[in-house]
């Protein structure tokens, strides 16, 4: 008994010592401490611009008030595909993708598609995208996007390295133990500057107008709408009958109410000279419909999405919506070769973690909407085919 005590003692002591997984870059908050700390506006140690709490802000608000523009992120982040790893060795490339598909993206998420979408999306809603290998210390955990609220990103004078802050409660900055963990995506940065520009920048002084547009076009339907009536009554000439103007007018607006009750339909009769029109009816309300699409193009032309994929049929021919596919499929493109650095760093940390030192490469799926498109019309006939094929053989009983 006493030989099995020591051996357990001495096989515990041979085990690996997991560290409890954490979130570096996080908010530290007191205990029942929920305050939300925003992030400040400043100027980094070379001059360039941080990033703005207001201006994640009014992207954020954008997305929300317009339709059209949050449509279009989504599908942006949708036709981005999904990727495989592939590796000199059959077996490493089998674990590497099996690692991919079973990672933990954030609290809820499962996979590496999961925390690239959301990567992505925020990349292109905010111009900057930050993300994080969450490690136990042998092995990477997960993966977290981070909130550009909880950090700040910093260059340093004498290289070009960036530094990267978490804050606390009080907001202060704290620097990163291990930065190497974390990984920062610009979208179309300005020389000098750290963070990039979000694909909505230039839209919201358009989308403004376009918002305008919507309110007033909401206010004259909560005016004249419900259509209202100005109800005259207009007494007889002879003197005689002035005496019962005031009793007479009392009761064509009681009769007039009680015929305009909600739910019931019921005739109007009214003695004398009465004369019936609805408010607003000699006005013209102002045609929408070209002011409208005009800003609806700038914000698609400046999305570089084509119309169609939103529900837009301004593309006559086909040759025109053929090229559109074409510009689409480079777009992605150049977002994938923005992807690729970031998907790189995982899977080299991952490959580190279980001494792997194999070339890999990163293979996306193929962006054709054309043969998407074919693929999909072949499926149409074919069910077509099919159901006619069904009716004949019920009818006749051959086929």
């Amino acid at each position: 008994m006493f030989f099995f005590e020591k051996f357990a003692k001495f096989t515990n002591k041979k085990e690996k010592k997991y560290e409890n997984p954490e979130v570096q870059t996080a908010i530290r908050r007191k205990k029942n401490d929920f305050s939300e700390i925003g992030c400040r506006g400043g100027v980094n140690e070379i001059g360039g611009k941080m990033f703005s709490r207001f201006e994640a802000d009014l992207y954020r608000h954008l997305k929300e008030s317009i339709p059209v523009i949050d449509a279009a992120i989504s599908k942006i982040t949708r036709l981005i595909g999904n990727f495989e790893i592939e590796c000199a060795s059959e077996t490493v490339t089998a674990k590497i993708n099996n690692f991919l598909k079973s990672v933990k993206s954030g609290p809820c998420g499962i996979g590496i598609e999961n925390f690239i979408s959301s990567y992505f999306n925020q990349l292109l809603t905010y111009g900057t995208a930050i993300g994080e290998i969450v490690t136990d210390g042998f092995d990477v955990y997960a993966l977290y996007n981070v909130s550009l609220k909880d950090v700040e990103l910093r260059t340093d004078k004498n290289s070009f390295k960036f530094l990267i802050f978490r804050k606390d409660a009080g907001g202060n900055l704290i620097p990163i133990k291990r930065p190497e963990f974390i990984f920062v995506s610009a979208l179309n940065p300005e020389p000098g500057k750290i963070y990039g520009n979000s694909i909505l920048k230039g839209l919201p002084f358009i989308s403004g107008i376009l918002l305008k547009i919507f309110s007033a076009i909401g206010n004259n339907w909560e005016r004249m709408g419900d259509v209202r009536f100005a109800v005259t009554y207009k007494p007889p000439p002879y003197a005689s009958d002035y005496v019962f103007v005031r009793e007479r007018a009392t009761q064509i607006a009681s009769e007039w109410s009680r015929a305009m009750e909600p739910g019931s339909s019921s005739d109007f009769v009214a003695i004398g000279d009465v004369d019936i029109k609805a408010i607003g009816a000699d006005n013209q309300i102002l045609d929408s419909r070209i002011p409208v699409r005009q800003i609806l193009e700038q914000i698609i032309s400046k999305l570089s999405i084509p119309p169609f994929l939103l529900g837009f049929s301004w593309s006559t021919t086909e040759t025109m919506a053929s090229q559109q596919t074409e510009i689409l499929s480079i777009e992605l493109a150049a977002y994938r070769r923005n992807l690729n650095p970031v998907i790189n760093k995982i899977c080299k940390t991952w490959m580190r973690c279980h001494g792997f030192e194999s070339e890999f490469e990163i293979i996306w799926r193929s962006v054709n909407l054309k043969d998407e498109l074919k693929s999909a019309n072949v499926r149409l006939i074919n069910a077509k085919a099919a159901r006619i094929e069904r009716l004949f053989f019920n009818s006749t009983g051959k086929i």
